[in-house]
């Protein structure tokens, strides 16, 4: 119970910090939001979206699930960014997956993991469109690799064939798509690729 206390005492210590700095931080954030970007990246503890673009509460609008997915049957996923798209008008979609994701790692793997199979299917098919891409010499860490980014890359497709966003490009909005993937190594973000209306 001593560790749980803690948030409090650690969540007074960041608020008087932030209100020492602008006293008027929480009252302005109280009354809107208007972020830029819909960070759409993996559960996983070490990969806080706001943190690793280091920007403020307010500034990115967040999904989080494991390993990143973007599917038709996921209504939470989709409300998300129904609602970051349509209301909150973002500029960049952001799909961020990372290097070391256990969700990869369990994928690739032939144990049985209980529920969360049914979860990591969507992966394995990832895999499978790109099987060309996976030789029997290759590393696990370099399969894992390979299928993190590829994972990356085809849930920004979803994303963009969503009735959300392609409605957004054809009412002319500036929206663009992109697919990043994080290192937990340096913590450095590289760009593996991007899509707006004219690419559709």
């Amino acid at each position: 119970m001593r560790d749980y206390g803690r948030i409090f005492d650690r969540n007074k210590i960041w608020a008087e910090r932030l209100k020492e700095i602008n006293p008027d931080y929480f009252e302005n954030l109280s009354k809107q939001q208007a972020p830029e970007f819909l960070w759409i990246g993996c559960a996983d503890s070490r990969v806080p979206a706001n943190q690793i673009i280091d920007l403020p509460p307010g500034e990115v609008f967040v999904h989080r699930n494991i390993a990143n997915v973007v599917v038709p049957s996921d209504l939470n996923c989709l409300s998300v960014l129904q609602f970051a798209v349509e209301v909150l008008k973002v500029k960049h979609i952001i799909v961020c997956g990372h290097y070391g994701c256990g969700g990869i790692q369990a994928a690739l793997s032939a144990d049985d993991h209980g529920l969360i199979d049914n979860w990591l299917n969507h992966i394995r098919t990832v895999k499978r469109l790109h099987a060309n891409q996976f030789t029997q010499d290759m590393s696990d860490g370099d399969a894992q690799n390979r299928l993190c980014e590829l994972n990356v890359v085809e849930q920004v497709k979803n994303v963009c064939n969503t009735t959300i966003v392609q409605g957004a490009w054809k009412a002319g909005s500036g929206l663009s798509v992109h697919g990043v993937v994080y290192s937990l190594e340096n913590g450095l973000l590289q760009e593996l690729c991007v899509y707006t209306a004219a690419d559709h």
